[in-house]
């Protein structure tokens, strides 16, 4: 409590910790100071003067240091002679502050008169009308009339696009510096920045292509004016006219929560369509932050490419079939085939679309064999057992903490969680990242280990080892003093990927960095693993991955990880035994395993079916071809890779005939003999939680638990946080790890075997490396991103690209295992370290992976 100052706002007292802004106080209270430039999320420069208040501070009495009493016995006040900034004044201990006195109200009015001086007339077609602070604001505190003479208003440019995402109107902005702060201070992409001076003072983009940045959208959620707007939904619809449903980010392990605005537009045929998608809060996972791919990937979801009904290939051409039809075509061949059916599935799937999935092969199909269609990074089971711990969050971690991050890039991979480690390291945590290339958490980290391609499991394997002796006579030794700075540390979470790594490579570095967390600090009698703000974190590929480990999609494990009585085959060898013949039919859900290349064809497969947004290489083979809905279009779950599973919700009306997933699968497991299929997804959920272990205590209603939370945004004052969203539909839950219960013993390790080569050009190694934007299926229907798409390019060291006579922009034909690839070189020595060269902006399909590695059994040279 020491750390607590009471003071009393318009009478009111109240309590903060020390060094909180009068602003933040108030706000604990319910009082809204009106403000434009600050942001509870950055740092206060009171710059727009919005915020001025009386402040008072008590007299204190030099000779004896304690406060001077009026003749009530009050604390005699001393109010100085001015207002003072509310933002930039921290509270002290019987600070009296008023905020609504006479000349605190003429204060007001003078500001937004002065901002107003130069604005444009243009509510009614500004994008911001409607939830735009400066009109609110101006509606409560200006005055009715205007003293500036119109003639002296500045005419600046309207139409400025920063690059083809935002869009600038000069007139509007009123200069707070709450944009170029935000990326400079927040993302540390500083891309926009002030020009000129006085009246003439304007945003201009310092990069090319214009506004390089993932976070460019945030810059219009926090602008309380409606200078910066959205190219996508910029003129698209009004704030009033547009239904806000709640929904989950469908594209990485991280989980953030969105808010879809959708309305129905004739242009569509009367459909609903959603026309943004917005953050909302949720301070665990996302704060009030997503990345550009979050907020604009969802065209998808509404094209015209999507398959709305149900397709029977007859005489070797796809027709339409009613749903009966083609479930029972379906189910027939399936039992026909039964012992000799597989299933791959993706990874963008709901949890409960999974749970039916390994049960209709399981229980009704009887085949073990059922697996991830592209399994690049292992570990789940691992996870499960010393995963990041209940109640723990990135924004808790600070000085005395640490966080590895071993083989991944969180910037392309899972950019919030990239923006969330960095500010942790930026509050003190100690940094540490392991790699086999430069990353951009690089410059945050206080310790940089680079690792030769594919060395990071190796490595690991000797941070291990030496966090087991006493390292404090080694300080000289770099790798050492990582051990040791892990091992001091109070909390540790650790990251890993696979960049570099095989799929059994990083099965064993999961272990690996269990062990890690599983070692005892001095004489503590516990490991850190099970504790708030610890655990290991795997870098999925995709945003439910970790359902589907949880939900059995795997050959070795059912749900909640039991081990499969009998184990099935992996998707390499399910593969293998459709083109040789033993496996008789396949069931592919949401995942083309022809068109990311992890099929040749369809084999001698006797039946194939598959279920698909679109008709994508893998569905075009098909006998079968059920359509699905979208995530927009349904309700369901997913398990971030922080284990917490979250709910979306339905935003938009069905594309055709299209279902559920999991309503496909439950009307195939009737007609296989599995029982009355459930009718909606909460029931299959019921169904989860008594199916596996570490859902138990879950259903619908538990996963729409909110509390408040800190700082308050998305309410009637937009002008404090911004336009996200405040959440009124569920926090999610995080299961817990098993080492929350007790500490599993440590993990038998395989003995170190040497990496296998990697493909080479020349006498260079070639690393497939992601891309935030690498095309595929459903990016490349935003049409928005186009110019944005990573291109397929070899990035060089300059004296490599030297070696090998290759110049910048050189047109390039790289071959890996057989693939001839297509790249441009880029020369780029910060990016890529002499004698490895980068591949990146390379996909064929909706769940490629760019940094899926291809590597040789041998050193065998590959052309350049």
């Amino acid at each position: 409590m020491s750390d607590l100052v009471t003071l009393t706002i318009d009478g009111v007292p109240v309590s903060v910790p020390k060094g909180t802004v009068v602003v933040d106080a108030a706000k604990k209270i319910g009082n809204d100071i009106p403000v434009f430039c600050y942001h509870p999320k950055m740092a206060p420069v009171g710059m727009c003067r919005m915020c001025l208040v009386e402040i008072g501070l008590p007299v204190i009495d030099r000779a004896t240091g304690q406060p001077v009493l009026n003749a009530d016995g009050t604390p005699r006040l001393n109010f100085g002679k001015g207002l003072q900034t509310g933002c930039t004044v921290a509270v002290s201990e019987g600070m009296v502050v008023r905020t609504a006195t006479t000349a605190v109200q003429d204060a007001r009015e003078d500001i937004l008169e002065f901002l107003l001086t130069s604005h444009p007339l243009d509510c009614p077609i500004c994008d911001k009308g409607g939830e735009c602070p400066l009109q609110n604001l101006t509606m409560a505190f200006a005055r009715d009339e205007s003293r500036m003479v119109f003639t002296d208003k500045m005419k600046l440019e309207k139409h400025v696009p920063l690059g083809d995402l935002i869009i600038l109107d000069r007139e509007r902005c009123i200069q707070c510096a709450r944009c170029t702060r935000f990326q400079d201070e927040i993302v540390d992409d500083p891309v926009i920045a002030f020009h000129n001076r006085g009246r003439r003072l304007e945003i201009v983009t310092l990069s090319e292509p214009g506004f390089d940045s993932y976070w460019s959208g945030n810059t219009t959620d926090i602008c309380p004016v409606g200078a910066l707007t959205s190219a996508d939904f910029r003129f698209g619809a009004r704030p009033w006219e547009l239904n806000p449903v709640a929904s989950i980010c469908p594209h990485c392990p991280v989980g953030c929560n969105t808010t879809m605005s959708t309305r129905r537009e004739a242009a569509s045929g009367g459909r609903n369509v959603i026309k943004r998608i917005m953050p909302r809060q949720n301070e665990a996972v996302n704060e009030i932050w997503i990345c550009d791919k979050g907020r604009y990937v969802h065209h998808f979801a509404d094209a015209h490419e999507r398959l709305t009904q149900p397709l029977v290939r007859r005489n070797g051409a796809l027709e339409p079939v009613p749903w009966d039809e083609a479930l029972d075509i379906v189910a027939g061949r399936l039992q026909q085939h039964k012992g000799a059916v597989a299933g791959v599935a993706g990874e963008r799937l709901s949890n409960e679309d999974y749970f039916l999935f390994q049960r209709l092969l399981r229980q009704g199909l009887g085949s073990s064999d059922v697996d991830l269609a592209a399994r690049r990074l292992a570990g789940g089971d691992v996870v499960a057992a010393v995963g990041l711990s209940r109640g723990s969050n990135l924004l808790d971690l600070g000085k005395g903490d640490a966080i590895l991050v071993v083989a991944a890039d969180l910037h392309e991979e899972a950019p919030v969680w990239w923006l969330r480690v960095k500010q942790a390291a930026q509050r003190g945590a100690t940094l540490i990242t392991l790699n086999a290339r430069p990353v951009r958490l690089d410059k945050f980290a206080r310790h940089v280990w680079r690792v030769a391609p594919g060395g990071a499991l190796a490595a690991a394997r000797e941070l291990l080892a030496l966090a087991h002796v006493d390292t404090g006579d080694q300080v000289e030794d770099p790798n050492a003093a990582i051990a040791n700075a892990l091992m001091e540390a109070n909390n540790l979470v650790i990251f890993y990927g696979a960049d570099g790594l095989l799929p059994d490579e990083t099965d064993t570095l999961a272990r690996v960095l269990a062990n890690l967390l599983l070692l005892k600090r001095g004489d503590e009698a516990a490991p850190r693993a099970g504790r708030a703000n610890n655990g290991l974190v795997p870098v999925w590929g995709h945003a439910n991955t970790q359902g589907a480990w949880d939900m059995g999609i795997h050959p070795a494990f059912g749900p909640g990880y039991a081990p499969a009585a009998a184990p099935g085959r992996a998707a390499a060898d399910i593969y293998a035994a459709a083109a040789d013949g033993s496996a008789r039919a396949l069931y592919v859900l949401g995942a083309d395993p022809v068109g990311d290349g992890l099929m040749d064809g369809r084999g001698r497969l006797d039946f194939l079916v598959v279920q698909e947004l679109f008709l994508t290489p893998t569905a075009a083979l098909a006998d079968v071809v059920l359509p699905a809905q979208s995530w927009a279009e349904r309700e369901g779950t997913f398990t971030s890779g922080e284990r917490r599973v979250q709910r979306y919700y339905p935003a938009i009306p069905t594309m055709g005939d299209a279902r559920a997933d999991w309503q496909i699968l439950a009307q195939l497991g009737e007609r296989v003999g599995l029982g009355k299929p459930p009718f909606a997804a909460s029931l299959v959920f019921r169904e989860i939680a008594r199916a596996v272990p570490q859902y138990k205590d879950m259903d619908y209603r538990t996963l729409a638990h909110v509390e408040p939370q800190w700082p308050v945004v998305g309410g009637r004052d937009l002008y404090y946080g911004g336009t996200a969203y405040d959440n009124h539909q569920g926090l999610g839950q995080q299961w817990a790890a098993a080492a929350e219960m007790s500490a599993p013993p440590a993990y038998d390790l395989p003995g170190e075997t040497r990496a296998a080569a990697l493909p080479r050009v020349g006498a260079i190694d070639v690393l497939r490396v992601p891309a935030l934007y690498t095309p595929g299926t459903l990016i490349n229907l935003t049409e928005l991103l186009h110019d944005r798409l990573a291109r397929p390019a070899l990035f060089l060291n300059e004296a490599d690209a030297a070696a090998l006579g290759v110049t910048h922009g050189d047109a390039l034909s790289v071959n890996l295992d057989g693939d001839e690839i297509a790249a441009a070189a880029v020369i780029d020595s910060e990016r890529a370290p002499a004698g490895l060269a980068l591949l990146s902006g390379f996909g064929r399909g909706p769940g490629v992976a760019a940094s899926a590695l291809v590597r040789r059994p041998a050193a065998e040279p590959v052309a350049g």
